[in-house]
């Protein structure tokens, strides 16, 4: 089973530990056999969840939306956002260079397409920007990939 994930960023302490608990949850349902983590590894639920497919014993696929994506991450995260590429079965990337909105769009389209279903850490709200969680689960949506909401009763978003 190929499973991807996209997610708010940047959650508030106690969001971050029930979606932690949540995202392992759902990893740890799956068969091990053939189970395959799709994920953009930045911070938050990205990384979270590929941490916790490598834990489970499956494999992780990263999608890298730009050349300068890394550096567009906090400096605090790239020390993990290294260490789980160079775990990953295979990387893909856009070709894009610039780490925009545009290129996490792109991104997270290649992510939709590399899926049997994917996992949203979502509060059910509109984007606050292009290429964020809505317009990622819209696309799954429109394309046919299966959404499963994550989002814990009590969560909160800054």
């Amino acid at each position: 089973m190929r499973i991807g994930i996209t997610g708010h960023r940047g959650l508030p302490s106690d969001t971050e530990r029930a979606v932690t608990v949540a995202i392992r949850e759902a990893v740890s349902a799956c068969p091990v056999t053939d189970l395959v983590g799709v994920s953009c590894i930045a911070d938050g639920p990205d990384a979270w969840f590929a941490q916790a497919v490598l834990e489970r014993g499956g494999s992780l696929e990263v999608v890298v939306p730009a050349s300068q994506y890394r550096a567009s991450l906090p400096d605090w995260h790239r020390a993990v956002y290294d260490d789980l590429v160079s775990r990953a079965s295979e990387v893909h990337g856009t070709g894009l260079t610039d780490a925009d909105s545009h290129a996490h769009m792109v991104g997270s389209e290649v992510l939709v397409g590399l899926v049997d279903e994917l996992l949203a850490v979502w509060d059910g709200r509109p984007a606050r920007g292009y290429g964020g969680t809505a317009d990622v689960v819209a696309y799954a949506e429109r394309t046919g990939v299966p959404v499963r909401i994550l989002w814990p009763a009590g969560a909160t978003r800054d």
